[in-house]
């Protein structure tokens, strides 16, 4: 990148201000994120590096589609682990990830976090300014980043596919990119999404699915088929990873 990733991407300069819920980042919080940082950083590489992805299925769709500009990738809320980390390994494919991290003050952290490992971070919550982040993911992709989409995110219904990714995609003319992972041994949280932990020195496979272009004319039942069938989509490329770690 030409860029730092703090130069890139909108930003929510409201944040710097005051958090919705009031609280601010005073100095002292801001050194113990920065203290906390090393810690955050050791335990995702730890993940990373101990568990061995042994196989990307349709990773040409990536390069191919990023060989024409930025992409919109889209993964259930419990998948952000693995494909997180497959989104980072794409910059050597000319990828710029950009992650969507909430503005208060608890998502300072892993923006930093993000930020060290070369993403560009969006500030925003799709659930309380939904149209002002279609606005950031649209600028993002203008810049040449590629925004990460939890369509089911932030609080869920559980792989649920909300529109939010689609009507990027729609808006910027660039293609959804479907990703999953599966693993040999996992835990799965009791939280909303069930989020998903691979055991230390499990083998992970990461499956891409086919990028989708999305019709400049879209009415509200077309939206509502989109949804459905991308839902679909990100489920066909989970079975694909979890088929293909099967099959050895």
């Amino acid at each position: 990148m030409a860029d730092s990733p703090d130069s890139q991407g909108p930003k929510n300069t409201l944040y710097e201000r005051q958090t919705r819920s009031g609280r601010r980042l005073t100095p002292m919080r801001r050194l113990l994120y920065r203290m906390a940082l090393p810690i955050g950083m050791l335990l995702i590489r730890f993940w990373w590096l101990t568990c061995r992805v042994v196989r990307v299925v349709g990773e040409h769709h990536a390069i191919a589609a990023l060989a024409d500009g930025p992409v919109v990738p889209v993964f259930w809320h419990q998948h952000q682990l693995f494909c997180t980390r497959f989104l980072i390994g794409q910059r050597v494919h000319g990828m710029v990830p950009g992650f969507l991290i909430s503005p208060s003050v608890d998502g300072e952290l892993p923006a930093m976090i993000a930020r060290r490992e070369g993403a560009v971070v969006l500030r925003g919550s799709s659930s309380s300014s939904g149209a002002r982040v279609l606005r950031d993911n649209f600028m993002a992709l203008r810049q040449g980043v590629s925004p990460a989409i939890t369509p089911d995110g932030p609080y869920g219904p559980r792989f649920e596919f909300k529109p939010g990714a689609i009507l990027a995609a729609q808006v910027s003319g660039r293609p959804m990119l479907p990703l999953a992972f599966h693993a040999s041994r996992v835990w799965r949280f009791r939280t909303w999404d069930r989020f998903v932990l691979p055991w230390p020195f499990a083998r992970v496979v990461v499956a891409v699915g086919a990028p989708r272009y999305v019709p400049k004319s879209l009415d509200a039942a077309a939206l509502q088929r989109w949804q459905a069938e991308m839902a679909a989509e990100l489920h066909a490329t989970y079975r694909a990873a979890r088929e293909a770690l099967a099959s050895g």
